[in-house]
């Protein structure tokens, strides 16, 4: 049995599980993905560094695929956005990927107070505001406050409703974070019919799969875009490494006051990832 040595000295056994994981999120998938992290497990010395694993994976990725070496993993990528307004921006954009009819800039009236919510969003019939939770550390649990929070805002806002004060009927909550939930979080949820999106949260329809499914990754996906280039793009609007990737360079390079080879290079590594 094989253990690494984590940055704090600790050891703890080899997980070949999250060497697969961590090469999924570099956009290996299936039998490149198995055989990679089987190759690492085999060939590291018993009681290696993680920071040497993750170089590992990313040396065996690249390989199998050189697009990985402008590719940022999508945890971090998810985490480098600024909470508001491109993490806010980007969870409407991936909606509206899904099918959502979103409307933004939204104040709704309760029957106690008023409320700005992140978005309000229709599919089938039904309509929920949607309140979206960005951490910094992607290792940070969102937990209860968050749907107690979103439950108390859905009795005021039906309240509202039914009074005449809220011209929008709220059926419920739609939690959108960035990070994994607390088991708390999830069975308050479940129990009160509050919807939640977290990175692995529900198993099916989570916020990793949602994106991959729709190649609706961030612009901070890129990797060697700095801080003030994404805030940049984000104010124009283009939040999605797809938006930057197949967007006239000349009105992104305009509108976002980038110059035109700073666009260009983004959306030639944006192109990269994407395809295949």
């Amino acid at each position: 049995m094989k253990h690494v040595t984590k940055a704090d000295g600790s050891r703890q056994r080899f997980d070949r599980t999250k060497v697969r994981r961590t090469l999924e999120n570099l956009g290996l998938r299936g039998e490149d993905a198995d055989r990679i992290a089987g190759e690492i497990e085999a060939s590291v010395p018993d009681g290696v560094r993680t920071a040497g694993v993750l170089r590992l994976i990313r040396t065996r990725a690249r390989a199998v695929r050189p697009a990985v070496r402008h590719r940022t993993n999508l945890r971090r990528a998810l985490a480098l956005l600024r909470p508001k307004p491109d993490f806010e921006e980007f969870v409407r954009v991936l909606l509206r990927e899904h099918g959502y009819r979103v409307e933004t800039g939204c104040i709704l009236a309760g029957r106690c107070g008023e409320h700005e919510v992140d978005a309000v969003a229709h599919r089938d019939g039904t309509t929920l505001f949607v309140e979206v939770k960005h951490h910094v550390s992607h290792h940070r649990m969102t937990g209860l406050d968050e749907g107690r929070i979103a439950r108390a805002i859905v009795e005021d806002l039906q309240e509202g409703f039914r009074s005449g004060r809220c011209p929008v009927s709220i059926d419920g909550a739609l939690i959108v974070c960035n990070t994994k939930l607390s088991e708390h979080a999830k069975r308050y949820a479940a129990c009160r019919g509050i919807g939640q999106i977290g990175w692995d949260y529900p198993a099916e329809k989570n916020l990793r799969t949602m994106i991959e499914e729709t190649q609706s990754y961030p612009v901070t996906i890129v990797s060697g875009v700095s801080p003030s280039v994404s805030a940049r793009l984000a104010a124009a609007g283009f939040v999605t490494a797809k938006q930057v990737a197949y967007g006239d360079a000349g009105v992104i390079a305009h509108s976002s006051g980038l110059s035109l080879p700073e666009t260009l290079l983004v959306a030639g590594r944006a192109r990269a990832i994407l395809e295949p």
